[in-house]
């Protein structure tokens, strides 16, 4: 924990109307080395021909995760700014996001025609969501390395954010994990919120994430029954 910073959490983070006179802001948070920069990697290729995307990361001292985007051809150098936050990683996407917001206002001055753009969080610990006034639609990503037991500790982001992703599946028998343990406690605590098990690595889940993330851009009111009419077809998990 940072700062002596105020941790309470409900109701400030329940989902606000998409105001569509602007780019939809997805907010991809989750702890250090759960694979948020890969899901952005993974989600701009995936996207790019279609829509006008761009990223924000948010790094304490550095903008590595943004040089890595532009490594791995994500997007085009001029639609990745990094942000260093230079404090606590959740008040830059939380208590006072100015420094994203400035990031997004360039990004629209540079693109008039953004459609998405991703900000993605420094990683943090599970206390940690994005401010409903920054981000749109909020993504937390966990893994299956740090313990089957993760998801039934809960904190807003794997209870509240609109998807929760379980990555590094692939994992779960070196670290005696049970992935059945993991989705049964995902489902008991997110009371209905969708998830997906992923490997990004091998880009297991990713397709899934896309489907549900168009959903969102094309009917920001899409009810949880019509997640549901998909969630099997598709790899989500919603009940």
């Amino acid at each position: 924990m940072c700062g002596g910073a105020n941790h309470t959490h409900h109701p400030e983070w329940e989902r606000k109307a998409f105001d569509r006179s602007r780019p939809m802001r997805i907010g991809i948070g989750g702890p250090v080395g759960s694979g948020k920069t890969a899901l952005v990697e993974k989600l701009s290729k995936a996207l790019r021909t279609r829509y006008s995307l761009a990223v924000i990361t948010n790094d304490i001292y550095t903008k590595e995760d943004a040089e890595i985007l532009l490594r791995q051809n994500a997007l085009a150098p001029e639609r990745i700014i990094g942000v260093e936050t230079g404090g606590c990683p959740h008040t830059a996407i939380r208590e006072d996001a100015s420094m994203n917001f400035e990031a997004v206002d360039e990004l629209i001055e540079r693109f008039p025609d953004l459609q998405l753009i991703f900000i993605e969080s420094g990683g943090d610990n599970l206390s940690a969501a994005f401010s409903p006034e920054l981000a749109d639609v909020f993504i937390y990503i966990i893994d299956v390395a740090q313990g089957e037991k993760l998801p039934r500790k809960g904190g807003p982001g794997i209870t509240r954010s609109d998807l929760l992703l379980i990555n590094k599946t692939d994992l779960a028998p070196y670290v005696g994990a049970s992935l059945e343990v993991m989705k049964n406690d995902t489902e008991r605590v997110r009371e209905g919120r969708p998830y997906v098990m992923s490997n990004l690595m091998s880009g297991e889940g990713v397709s899934e994430v896309v489907h549900w993330l168009e959903h969102q851009y094309m009917d920001d009111d899409a009810s949880a029954a019509h997640l549901h009419s998909h969630s099997h077809e598709h790899g989500t998990h919603s009940h």
